[in-house]
């Protein structure tokens, strides 16, 4: 893997800046109860009503100041301070919070969305020269709550391969747990032990047609999050490894119309898994099992990187996971 380059990154920032203030086209995941509801969506969120969705344009933000943080020198590093400055106001997030209490918003973006906004809120404190994480803190919060009740109450993990992911969610509110929520992170880390400790001998059927996470690895990204490599290392080889499954199922997968939005997630899989199977390579490491996971990693990568624009069924998220993998390599070049 080449790393991220200062082109690489300036292609990742013009991709997100242009969907996060795109208003429409845009899907709704809101609950009418009266006509007086059916307003636009920069009414009902002021902050986060870009990028088709409103998970879409959480994570596009995380893109982009994660991208200010690492090429701080890039041009569009300034076209974010000043649309970010613009965005995350004490007003529009207020606004932000204030919908999380309607009536019927208590499963509003749960859990996709809700782990999103913890990792943009852990970005944003990573920059310390504006006060935009202040600003974002009580939604964060407000859904760090959420999440703990919501796991008490979860009997049995959701494993599918699409937003409603309970592994995927509790991988990135860990991250951001561990530093704000030492209890919430006691919680993911008991709940991801209870459900899936006892997994061997993964035989699902991957992947799925609109999918864009694999069920399996984002089961597996989240125990190597949770155990240390002692621990993790023995439970990975049995979950995945011993059965021969990984090399056998995990080449990239055919994306055979990128206007589908639906079938567009499967380059979202490919990043996905690329993401994935470098962060575990890491937690392993050392281990006979890296020559495999990064080929696969990489494979995976490549087969979804030409894709990131063109067609906005893929345009307003792809690149927040293709940044994601590549970090998930640790490479980073000027």
């Amino acid at each position: 893997m080449s790393g991220l380059t200062r082109e690489t990154a300036a292609r990742f920032a013009r991709i997100a800046l242009g969907h996060v203030a795109q208003e429409y086209p845009h899907k709704l995941d809101h609950v009418l109860l009266s006509d007086g509801d059916a307003v636009p969506p920069r009414v009902l969120h002021p902050i986060f009503f870009g990028s088709f969705d409103w998970h879409s344009c959480v994570h596009g933000w995380w893109t982009l100041l994660t991208l200010r943080r690492l090429f701080p020198d890039l041009p569009e590093a300034e076209r974010i301070t000043i649309l970010a400055d613009d965005s995350f106001t004490a007003d529009k997030a207020a606004a932000e919070l204030a919908y999380l209490y309607r009536p019927q918003s208590g499963g509003f973006e749960r859990p996709y969305g809700w782990a999103w906004v913890l990792a943009l809120h852990g970005e944003a404190e990573r920059h310390e020269d504006r006060s935009w994480a202040s600003r974002l803190e009580p939604l964060a919060r407000a859904f760090a709550e959420r999440l703990s009740t919501y796991l008490d109450k979860l009997t049995y993990p959701i494993t599918v391969g699409t937003h409603f992911n309970t592994s995927f969610a509790l991988t990135l509110a860990l991250e951001w747990a561990q530093s704000h929520d030492q209890e919430l992170a006691e919680v993911i880390g008991g709940w991801a032990e209870r459900c899936f400790a006892d997994e061997r001998d993964y035989r699902g059927w991957e992947p799925g047609g609109d999918e864009f996470l694999s069920p399996a690895l984002s089961v597996a990204l989240l125990m190597s999050r949770v155990r240390s490599r002692k621990a993790f290392a023995p439970w990975f080889e049995g979950f995945l490894l011993d059965n021969g499954v990984l090399e056998a199922r995990f080449d990239p997968a055919f994306v055979s119309d990128r206007s589908d939005g639906k079938t567009a997630h499967l380059d979202g899989l490919n990043l996905s898994r690329a993401w994935a199977l470098r962060s575990i390579r890491r937690s392993l490491a050392p281990h006979p099992s890296e020559p495999v996971l990064e080929r696969l990693a990489d494979a995976n990568f490549a087969a979804a990187l030409p894709y990131l624009s063109g067609d906005y069924a893929g345009e307003h998220w792809l690149a927040t996971f293709a940044l994601r993998a590549v970090m998930a390599g640790q490479v980073v070049t000027d």
